[in-house]
C-alpha cells in the first residue's frame, strides 16, 4: 500500500524476492482486491496515522479484514493496528484492530537497533522453519502487553515476543491480520523466508 509513508520500495523488492507478484499502488480497487496487502510504516505513530487517514488507508484495512482478506503490517505499520500510540507526549488514536497501547520501550538505550532472536508464539505460520533466526529491529516504541480475548471456535492468535530491556510484542498472527515490529525486508534470508511463508498462506486461501 502506497499511502505516503514507509520504506515501500525495499518492501516491494523483498516481496518479489520472496515470490510475490507485488506492486506499489494507491489504487483503491487494487488494494481491496489484492490477495494480500502489506502496510509499511516508518517514523512517528501520529505521522503514519495522519497519512493513513488522509489517504483513507484505514478504511481499506478495515474492509479487507472484515472480508477475511489478509493484511500484513510492518514496524509502525504494526503499531497503528493497536488502539493508540503515545509518543513524546502525543497520544494518537490508532486503527483499533487490536486492543492496547504502543509506548516507549523500557530500555536504558534507545532506539533498539540491531538483530535479535524472538520467542515465537504457539501455532505460528510466519516463523515456520525460522524459529531460531535473528531479525532486524529499529524502533523506540512498541506494544508491551497483549489483552485480546478470543473464544472458540476462533483460533488463538500467535503472539511472538522479543526482549530489549523488557519484553515487547515482536509479531502477531491473528486471523487475516498479521504484523511484525521488526523489518523482514532488512532481515536477510530469514526475513525473505518469513515473507515467503506469508505469501504461501495467501496462495492457500485463494486455491
Amino acid at each position: 500500500m502506497d499511502y505516503g509513508s514507509g520504506n515501500v520500495h525495499s518492501a516491494v523488492k523483498a516481496l518479489i524476492e520472496a515470490g510475490a507478484d507485488a506492486r506499489l499502488t494507491s489504487d483503491r480497487a487494487l488494494l481491496l482486491d489484492a490477495d494480500g496487502l502489506l502496510v509499511p510504516g516508518v517514523g512517528a505513530f501520529n505521522a503514519v496515522m495522519g497519512a493513513l487517514t488522509s489517504s483513507r488507508g484505514g478504511e481499506i484495512v478495515d474492509r479487507r479484514l472484515a472480508g477475511g482478506r489478509p493484511v500484513l503490517g510492518i514496524c509502525v505499520g504494526m503499531q497503528v493496528m493497536f488502539e493508540r500510540g503515545i509518543e513524546r507526549g502525543t497520544d494518537t488514536e490508532g486503527l483499533g484492530e487490536w486492543p492496547g497501547t504502543v509506548a516507549e520501550l523500557q530500555a536504558p538505550v534507545l532506539p533498539h537497533m540491531g538483530w535479535n532472536t524472538v520467542d515465537v508464539g504457539e501455532g505460528s505460520r510466519l516463523f515456520e522453519g525460522i524459529e531460531h533466526e535473528r531479525f532486524y529491529f529499529v524502533h523506540s516504541y512498541a506494544a508491551q502487553d497483549w489483552s485480546l480475548e478470543v473464544t472458540p471456535p476462533f483460533p488463538q492468535p500467535a503472539v511472538t515476543w522479543c526482549t530489549y530491556g523488557a519484553p515487547f510484542i515482536a509479531a502477531v498472527e491473528n486471523g487475516p491480520l498479521a504484523a511484525t515490529q521488526f523489518h523482514p525486508e532488512k532481515s536477510g534470508e530469514a526475513g525473505i523466508r518469513l515473507l515467503s511463508n506469508w505469501i504461501d498462506g495467501l496462495r492457500a486461501t485463494t486455491v
